[in-house]
């Protein structure tokens, strides 16, 4: 294929109008086939927690550990929404991916731990060593391999929203947020049925788990989401696999640290702030980085589309970086364009990502198709962006809508000052 993008026909280049008659239909087939067979495995894992909690903990106690959840699902969600925020993956996949970790993940661990449980009972029981291999080695394997399937998934069916490490880093964050919802729950409930209700000990749990850990899975998978994310960027399932694979090991050292730090150090303070404080703020500056080099990769896509005439090239500092879009939407506010704009902001995006995955040959058919419906979303909304409007909302000329008392006119995206150019 070629190295830039087909050109675009005279009437867009520098202004607008003009939109690709009836995009090739997309092949969306595999992404439905996997959102069915997602919701028909999650639906039936819910509804066997819910009678597992409600047998075990009883209704009342389940609502209260379920509510309990929600403050650390909240942290959780926002977090991935913070990690997300440059280009947004479709909502269907993201709560699929939770809905994969809040149920069958968790459903695939209990029974797991439930047969190991057998096998330790009808060994003689549990011993101090049994107890040390069920934290450290069972828990963190099992649930690892459970939670990164589940975005192993969503890279095999929905590809063409899973376009790299950062993506990886969300989906995975996603999934682990619905295990640890579903986790928490019973760790509330346990501790609310051993407690009689709210006390002391519940308060502490929720500490632990609520406050100083909420982004715990979350870490331990990213690791997972990581790899097969970076895997993503060169295509092909095979990268895909293999990469699930090697995620794993750093995904269950981490969760096996976490869990052995009770065994490793009586001062398991000491031990949050000088290991889990500093691995978190390690995260957080890995995903800085990826997601600027997300947004530098944003700009050079763009930046070929205005080579082409799509764009101008004013719009790929508007469009491609966060000072840019800041600055776009608020030119749009006062005009009544800050829908259109968000949506051109948002297709533009996606326009650059569709073109990255032409570029390493991923799902080639698909991304041709994606594309031209991108360009025609960005050109009609280039086409209202720049339509002149007078009192009354009439379409006219410029001269007429910049005539004294007119309402402001759209026209022509100002060139954003301080904004780095590509």
């Amino acid at each position: 294929m070629s190295v830039t993008p087909r050109r675009a026909p005279a009437e867009v280049q520098g202004s607008a109008g003009w939109a690709p008659a009836r995009p090739p239909r997309r092949r969306s087939g595999v992404l439905i086939t996997g959102a069915v067979i997602g919701l028909i495995l999650g639906g039936l894992a819910l509804l066997l927690l819910i009678a597992y909690f409600v047998l075990a903990l009883g209704p009342g106690f389940t609502f209260a550990g379920a509510v309990l959840a929600l403050f650390p699902l909240a942290v959780v969600l926002l977090g991935a929404r913070w990690i997300d925020r440059w280009e947004p993956e479709p909502p269907l996949v993201l709560g699929i991916g939770f809905l994969w970790g809040a149920t069958v993940a968790v459903l695939g661990a209990l029974i797991v731990d439930a047969g190991v449980q057998i096998a330790v009972a009808s060994t003689g029981g549990p011993t101090d060593d049994t107890a040390v291999l069920q934290l450290v080695v069972q828990a963190p394997i099992v649930e690892e391999i459970l939670k990164g399937f589940g975005v192993l998934l969503i890279f095999l069916f929905a590809r063409r929203y899973f376009d790299g490490p950062v993506d990886g880093i969300v989906y995975a964050t996603v999934v682990a947020g619905g295990f640890a919802f579903t986790e928490n729950i019973q760790y509330f409930g346990l501790e609310l049925v051993g407690s009689g209700g709210f006390g002391i000990n519940v308060g502490m749990v929720f500490f632990l788990r609520g406050i100083l850990s909420p982004f715990a899975h979350a870490m331990f998978t990213a690791m997972t989401g990581l790899a097969i994310g970076i895997a993503a960027r060169r295509g092909g399932r095979l990268p895909g696999l293999l990469a699930f694979v090697i995620g794993l090991i750093p995904a269950i050292a981490l969760h096996a640290l976490w869990n052995g730090s009770i065994f490793l150090t009586d001062n398991f303070f000491g031990f949050y702030v000088l290991v889990q404080v500093p691995l978190f703020i390690g995260a957080i500056v890995m995903v800085t980085m990826l997601q600027r080099r997300e947004r530098l990769l944003t700009q050079q896509r763009l930046a070929e589309y205005a080579v082409a005439g799509w764009i101008t090239p004013a719009e790929v500092a508007s469009l491609g970086t966060a000072a840019g879009r800041r600055m776009a939407l608020a030119w749009a506010r006062p005009r009544g364009l800050l829908r259109t704009m968000r949506s051109y902001i948002r297709d533009a995006t996606r326009l650059a990502s569709t073109r990255q995955r032409l570029l390493t040959g991923r799902d080639v058919p698909s991304g041709q198709a994606d594309e031209l419906q991108l360009l025609a979303k960005i050109t009609e909304a280039r086409r209202i962006v720049m339509t002149p409007v007078v009192p009354g909302g009439a379409a006219a000329g410029g001269a007429a809508a910049s005539a004294p008392g007119a309402a402001p006119t759209r026209g022509t995206l100002p060139p954003p000052t301080g904004v780095p150019r590509p």
